[in-house]
């Protein structure tokens, strides 16, 4: 045998509001559009994404650590009203 096991292992990516690792399918993934990071609920959105916890508490980490211009490797700050939109709707 080879070692590999017949489950397939899941990706895992890190959050960038509270650093922890997760698995993918748990974690929602955010790109820049204009300015603006957007969700990308199907992960079929071009360019570079950041993976974020559909939560408030790493939404808010996120933004005072200044992790989504870091991640999208952009200058200034970006919108997150539409990221804050979806992550308030999912917690109800």
């Amino acid at each position: 045998m080879s070692g590999r096991t017949q489950d397939r292992a899941c990706p895992e990516r890190t959050c960038v509001g509270c650093r922890e690792r997760a698995a993918k399918s748990d974690l929602l993934r955010i790109v820049e559009v204009e300015g603006a990071c957007v969700p990308d609920h199907r992960g079929t959105l071009p360019g570079r994404g950041a993976y974020l916890h559909p939560a408030s508490v790493c939404l808010d980490l996120a933004v005072r650590r200044r992790a989504f211009p870091r991640a999208f490797r952009v200058q200034g700050p970006l919108e997150t009203a539409d990221i804050r939109y979806h992550v308030e709707r999912q917690t109800l």
